[in-house]
């Protein structure tokens, strides 16, 4: 279970960024965060991951708080970030090998999740060139990927679909749904209504850093005399 607490990041200069959130995500859910551009998701989730610390508040991921015990914490969940452009020198196998080493994943069950995750994104042939190489989707890919080898309980994902082509977008949607009816967690942020519709068992709506709406759409649909996901954001977020 994530379990984020009163949480609030304010950052020099007095800026307010995440002001007293509290969610949490239990196991076997997709929950997808939305909110316009500024309104706190992707502080949101650095905070989450241990990239930035919060002003106030505790996070917990499966009993591992981030912050007393972060490697602990770490090993909880994989992270795509909304840039992917890292590692650019490294070719595709080696990004993966290096992510692998780090989790203590075996050579049989690393070679077995590359070939297998390789062959569902059409990244087979790329992954001896260098990541400086590829384009924005490929990258994108490979970082998916990464998080992947050592099967995380937790996926968290900062607009996980930018820049993938419409066949990696569908196989990435489809992981996320096999993955959460295995009892495991996706978080994601994501621009497009129209997926977190489809795709996500609850959605959470957060607007000048704080959360106007959690629960599940039939329940916001029906609150709000089942207007679209896309009507109910523009009058949360007006």
């Amino acid at each position: 279970m994530i379990s984020i607490k009163n949480v609030t990041k304010v950052y020099s200069g007095g800026h307010k960024a995440v002001d007293d959130l509290t969610l949490t995500i239990e196991p076997g859910e997709i929950v997808g965060f939305i909110g316009p551009n500024g309104a706190g998701k992707t502080t949101t989730i650095k905070m989450l991951t241990g990239i930035l610390a919060p002003t106030s508040g505790a996070i917990d991921i499966n009993g591992f708080d981030i912050q007393k015990d972060p490697l602990g914490a770490k090993r909880q969940f994989g992270y795509v970030s909304d840039d992917p452009n890292a590692f650019l020198k490294l070719k595709g196998i080696e990004y993966l090998n290096f992510v692998a080493d780090i989790y203590g994943v075996d050579n049989k069950d690393r070679m077995e999740r590359i070939r297998h995750f390789a062959e569902l994104l059409k990244m087979e042939e790329a992954l001896d060139d260098k990541i400086s190489s590829y384009s924005h989707g490929m990258r994108q890919k490979i970082m998916v990927m990464g998080v992947l080898i050592h099967d995380p309980y937790l996926l968290i994902l900062d607009e996980p679909l930018t820049g993938l082509d419409p066949q990696s977008s569908f196989v990435l949607k489809s992981l996320m749904r096999e993955r959460a009816d295995s009892g495991k967690t996706v978080f994601f942020s994501t621009h497009v209504l129209e997926v977190a519709e489809k795709l996500c068992d609850r959605i959470a709506i957060i607007n000048h850093g704080k959360i106007v709406y959690t629960g599940t759409l039939e329940d916001l649909k029906k609150e709000y005399n089942e207007l679209s996901l896309e009507e109910v954001f523009l009058e949360l977020t007006k």
